[in-house]
């Protein structure tokens, strides 16, 4: 029962972290730094990132795949569910969150695939989320 505490309190938190690390850069573009409120907007907001980092790397979610893992990523979940990878950014998302069941040693983590591997129109079943676990463990991908 502590164990299942203490990972709902870890993904709250994380789930708190990267609801305040979703905004875009696309203001620091537009050439608005000039501006003096502009310059304390980007200073607080890189420091949470920081933040979300060491929180995800408790958590046991790996950082953003490299262009080369995010590729052979893709193509390792295309073989469990075809599907899964019609939305590349969700199923890069749910892979790194998957590790966390990987890296805490979940007992439903075939299960806790399937559900985060569903979405929009897309449905997969625990037994390609077994096959999602094994592909993220034999890549690596989830390395602790």
């Amino acid at each position: 029962m502590r164990t299942r505490t203490n990972i709902t309190a870890v993904m709250a938190a994380l789930a708190v972290s990267l609801v305040g690390c979703s905004g875009s850069d696309s203001d620091s573009d537009s050439g608005e730094d000039a501006k003096p409120g502009a310059a304390k907007t980007t200073a607080a907001s890189s420091e949470p990132s920081t933040g979300a980092g060491a929180t995800e790397k408790a958590a046991g979610i790996p950082p953003e795949p490299t262009v080369v893992q995010r590729e052979e990523l893709l193509r390792a979940l295309a073989a469990a569910n075809p599907g899964i990878v019609k939305y590349e950014d969700k199923a890069i998302d749910a892979a790194r969150n998957q590790c966390s069941a990987i890296n805490g040693g979940s007992a439903k983590a075939d299960w806790a695939a399937s559900q985060r591997f569903t979405y929009e129109d897309v449905t997969t079943t625990e037994a390609q989320g077994k096959q999602i676990n094994e592909a993220l463990k034999g890549l690596g991908f989830c390395k602790p």
